[in-house]
């Protein structure tokens, strides 16, 4: 899909590690959207951000979709048949947002039997339909990613510096980072047991750099073994070493 921002002088200014916060809410927005839709953002004289899309008819639609997405990450929106506003963080959604997070730690990412089985579920897929060997963990990866959602989510928010002038929302900032980087961490987890038996059922190593933290050790290396058939040709995969411009703020 394509995006189109409209900023002020001001962007030009801010550090180009910083994300403002438009540019990241377009990019969430422009991910729920269809390719042929544009997605329009611009920031608002007294605070907030106005999204909007061309064409007629289906907007209603494409703007609750984006109001999902946004809340999930903790925004306060208001929806019209014209416009999506986002008015600032939303303590209520905030805490919405930690419930989440926790779920996502004690179910989806604490299942790494799924994530064996479905890396060499689709691993042997791609075998049998002749993917080059050399691609099939980048494409592993890539299809596993996105069944488990965060990594995309985690990294649309990438370079947004979250801050709030009111303690309450600071402290559930704060507290939001701290479960997302578990979350991220959890994440790398499970694509590096799907690299590893990915590597197990093609021969090869994994990518460098591509650790389970230590903790992990052992159970990853379970997970591959009972993840791939006892055959001997398939050669046993080698050990692991576990090793922003501020909106306006609307405590809901």
């Amino acid at each position: 899909m394509t995006v189109e921002t409209q900023n002020g002088s001001w962007f030009a200014r801010r550090p180009r590690a910083v994300l403002a916060p438009d540019r990241v809410i377009q990019r969430i927005c422009a991910r729920v959207v269809p390719d042929t839709k544009r997605v329009h953002v611009a920031n608002l004289p007294l605070g907030g951000v106005e999204v909007w899309v061309d064409g007629n008819g289906d907007r209603w639609v494409h703007y609750h979709r984006m109001a999902r997405e946004l809340r999930l990450a903790g925004w306060h929106t208001e929806v019209s048949p014209e416009r999506l506003m986002v008015l600032g963080w939303s303590a209520e959604l905030l805490v919405h947002r930690v419930r989440v997070l926790d779920t996502a730690l004690s179910g989806r990412l604490a299942d790494y039997g799924r994530t064996a089985r479905t890396a060499f579920a689709i691993g042997t897929r791609l075998r049998q339909e002749n993917y080059p060997d050399d691609q099939i963990a980048t494409e592993v990866r890539t299809r596993l990613g996105r069944e488990l959602r965060w990594p995309d989510r985690l990294a649309e928010l990438d370079g947004l510096e979250r801050t709030a002038s009111l303690e309450p929302l600071r402290l559930r900032l704060a507290q939001v980072a701290g479960l997302e980087a578990k979350v991220s961490r959890r994440c790398a987890e499970h694509l590096t047991l799907a690299s590893q038996v990915v590597m197990s059922l093609v021969g090869g190593r994994a990518q460098p750099g591509t650790r389970v933290p230590g903790r992990y050790t052992g159970l990853t290396e379970r997970m591959v073994a009972a993840s791939v058939p006892n055959r001997p040709e398939i050669p046993r995969p080698d050990p692991v070493t576990v090793a922003r411009r501020d909106l306006a703020e609307t405590p809901r």
